[in-house]
């Protein structure tokens, strides 16, 4: 029957119209008798179907994309509701993991060094739950379940957990004479106090993340947003803090390892080692508060591009060199300890990379691959537990913290594969219409 929709009652004939949301068809009204209700009522024959994304439905006239359709009725839903809720839930279960095996360690595990891998394993799941923060953020703006409580709740539970990881850091290293294992474990978890604080800001920063995807809509060029989403005030805090916090790393860390600070030499060096892996970190992830901030101001350039991926993959490589400089340059347990743990570090900051370039690659341009770059951080992840399993059969009980250190690293990289798929899902979105739209060879409907 011409007209007709395949697989419905040939007593009626939808009557394609155009649609309100632009070029393609809506269901028209029905043309001719309904068949009757129970009670006599006249009903009609074609229901519109649901609106789902990505779907096309066919006529005889030709295909009618009605993904606008299910866009204008769900503006900001850009993601399913049970991945959204999968997606907060690795952060969390990566640092339910990491904060369990440190306390098994500090219970079960004898000797000096068990206590500074169970503290150090405590206080990475910090890390987790400011990604977790972050996460959060993002995705309630996605679903469409985001609120004025929201916008403050999940940054301030950020710098709260990177506030009271700060204090219990500094209360290891200040009160009273501590035994060398306090001392390196009070050093670390202050370095992870830094982290927790960058990460905290790439969250405030991803409170306004939905106008990334409307200005990278926007021709190259287009002036930045009026009135900003941010105040200059906020925009200039949330570009210094994680400066200063990664500031503060690199001074401590050179500090210790020209032999101030007190403590042994072996502490010192394990300090302040760790503590420049760390610094390596916290540098990276100012890339990330900045171009998430510069995109969602619409003040993104084209250097901006290269210059922050660029930026984390040189950083995460100088922590991969440094890593296998001292593991090669000394022989003692806790200097190797060390570099490994650096190493560990350094692959975090390539997972860092992945949101980075993310961000680059979808900005205003298609990118086919840019659903290939969460593989960045699953791999980073799989490298740091397979080190962990060759460093496990190591008798030296100082090489065995490295081992149990990396499994947190990698329940931080596995966390930071969520943030990513996230980005992936909020920003990659306009990027996968735009190449429906050119190859789908969708037309219009007569």
């Amino acid at each position: 029957m011409p007209g007709g929709v395949p697989g419905f009652t040939r007593s009626m004939t939808a009557v394609p119209t155009m649609s309100p949301h632009g070029r393609g068809c809506a269901l028209g009204a029905p043309v001719g008798g309904g068949r009757p209700g129970r009670r006599g009522a006249t009903r009609p024959a074609i229901r519109a179907p649901r609106p789902r994304r990505r779907t096309s439905f066919l006529w005889r006239e030709g295909w009618c994309d009605v993904t606008m359709v299910r866009n204008a009725a769900f503006p900001g839903a850009h993601m399913d509701y049970r991945i959204s809720v999968l997606f907060r839930a690795i952060p969390l279960l990566m640092g339910a993991v990491s904060a369990a095996l440190g306390g098994y360690v500090l219970s079960h595990a004898p000797g000096p060094t068990a206590r500074v891998a169970g503290l150090v394993l405590v206080f990475l799941a910090a890390i987790c739950l400011c990604l977790f923060a972050t996460a959060a953020t993002i995705i309630r703006q996605l679903i469409g379940r985001y609120t004025a409580s929201d916008h403050w709740l999940y940054p301030s539970l950020g710098f709260a957990v990177s506030g009271f990881t700060m204090g219990y850091g500094l209360w290891l290293i200040a009160t009273g004479p501590r035994p060398p294992p306090d001392f390196v474990a009070g050093h670390v978890i202050f370095g992870v106090s830094m982290i927790c604080t960058c990460v905290s800001c790439v969250a405030t920063s991803s409170t306004r993340f939905t106008l990334i995807t409307e200005n990278s809509a926007l021709p190259e060029g287009a002036p930045a947003r009026s009135p900003a989403p941010f105040g200059p005030s906020t925009v200039r805090a949330l570009l210094v803090l994680p400066a200063l916090a990664a500031l503060a790393t690199w001074v401590w860390a050179f500090v210790l390892l020209a032999g101030g600070g007190g403590g042994a030499a072996d502490g010192r060096f394990t300090a302040g080692h760790v503590m420049i892996g760390l610094a390596l970190v916290c540098t990276c992830l100012i890339g990330l508060v900045a171009s998430i901030l510069r995109q969602v101001q619409n003040t993104y350039t084209p250097r901006e591009r290269t210059l922050w991926p660029g930026s984390a993959a040189f950083l995460g490589g100088i922590g991969i060199v440094w890593g296998l400089i001292v593991i090669a340059a000394h022989t003692r347990s806790a200097q190797l300890s060390a570099g490994f743990v650096v190493i560990g570090l350094g692959l975090i900051c390539w997972s860092i990379l992945s949101k980075v370039l993310l961000l680059a690659l979808v900005w205003r341009r298609t990118a086919p691959l840019a659903n290939r770059v969460p593989l960045i951080p699953v791999g980073t992840a799989l490298l740091c537990l397979f080190l962990a399993g060759f460093l496990f059969e190591s008798a030296d009980s100082a090489v065995i913290v490295a081992a149990r250190v990396l499994i947190g690293l990698g329940a931080i990289c596995f966390s930071l594969f969520s943030i990513v798929s996230i980005l992936e899902s909020g920003t990659g979105d306009s990027a996968d219409r735009e190449g429906e739209a050119e190859g789908s060879g969708t037309a219009d409907c007569p």
